[in-house]
């Protein structure tokens, strides 16, 4: 990250946790400065080294180096989670429909999948639990992640025995939509109207109006068309989980820490480090950013139980996701199959 957005996350952190304040101890002498205590703990997520490997040039010791890191994961969790692990505000969600609509997929919002990251130092009496087809016992992180690699929703906790099913029937994804506080969203495809966003998900996912899954075995040109367009487009979740893997090797590198609580924490303000780094790069004043610009957060509006069902029954359609699945074969032939689409290949019929 720039020297720029460091200094900005050290100040705000200095606030939150007097922890990170320079203190003087019995014999009067100075601690360690907030700088040098980010630094460590920064360290620590980029480079996934054991703690007292930094005690040679940074002169910090084991225990304090593990005791910084979990306090600096708890408080950029405490203090910026609210506002840059959320869904898109209404702006920011008409910006990521017109960007999926040039790239041929009108109405969606992101891509979505699971990552599995392995505890190393899982409790022998757990292992039954959180290992899984990985053979190992990992924590299984579900996100939601945009062509920009941001990712708008993480869930993360649930053991590796869980397969992508089980952890969607548990995740709150779609608990706005559900609860009417998400922004509206309309498209036309094909000549038919759609008025609630979808997600692009590989093929253990279930047939839902939220879900738009490619075509497995594909036959004909239009879906084989459809398929290589799904497939690619949906790989944006893939490459924000190596961006992620490769920018915090904490999270490539096996999880030596005892509670699951603590790496929850460094999962989320790995997320979060990622997304800031995302929008500075994109020259996003990031101190001018509020967690109240996302409309509905102070007062959600009610839902009552009938119009609650009535949600979860429409986003479990699945009449609803063939049809927009058709709709969108006939679209993407239109631009990219034949020949006179925008973006029709040389020689296609």
């Amino acid at each position: 990250m720039r020297e720029s957005l460091f200094l900005w996350i050290v100040d705000k952190v200095t606030e939150a946790d007097s922890y990170f304040k320079q203190k003087r101890n019995c014999a009067g002498q100075r601690g360690f400065s907030p700088i040098h205590k980010c630094t460590i703990a920064i360290r620590m997520l980029a480079y996934g080294s054991i703690a007292d490997s930094l005690d040679e040039y940074l002169q910090m010791g084991e225990s304090t180096v593990l005791e910084t890191l979990k306090c600096f994961v708890r408080t950029i969790v405490n203090v910026f989670g609210e506002e840059w692990i959320r869904p898109p505000t209404e702006l920011e969600l008409q910006h990521i429909l017109k960007v999926n609509e040039a790239r041929g997929f009108p109405g969606m919002v992101g891509s979505i999948d699971c990552m599995h990251w392995e505890w190393s130092s899982c409790p022998t009496a757990l292992h039954g639990m959180y290992k899984g087809h990985k053979g190992k016992p990992t924590m299984i992180l579900e996100a939601v992640v945009t062509e920009d690699l941001r990712f708008w929703h993480a869930y993360f906790g649930l053991p590796g025995s869980h397969n992508d099913i089980n952890v969607l029937q548990r995740s709150p994804v779609f608990d706005d939509l559900a609860n009417g506080r998400a922004p509206p969203v309309e498209f036309n495809v094909n000549g038919n109207i759609y008025n609630i966003g979808y997600y692009l998900a590989d093929g253990i996912y279930p047939d839902w109006a939220t879900l738009i899954k490619t075509i497995s075995a594909p036959i004909s040109n239009k879906h084989k068309v459809y398929a290589e367009r799904q497939e690619a487009c949906r790989k944006d979740v893939e490459r924000g989980f190596g961006v992620l893997q490769a920018r915090w090797k904490i999270l490539h590198s096996p999880a030596r820490l005892w509670h699951q609580e603590d790496l929850n924490y460094i999962t989320r303000a790995c997320i979060i480090l990622h997304n800031m780094i995302i929008m500075d790069e994109k020259g996003v004043d990031l101190p001018t950013i509020h967690s109240s610009e996302w409309p509905g957060r102070e007062n959600p509006p009610v839902c009552n139980i009938a119009d609650f069902i009535d949600a979860q029954t429409y986003i479990r359609n699945q009449e609803t996701c063939h049809h927009l699945r058709s709709d969108l074969v006939e679209h993407i032939w239109g631009l990219y199959g034949s020949g006179t689409g925008p973006f029709a290949r040389k020689g296609s019929i």
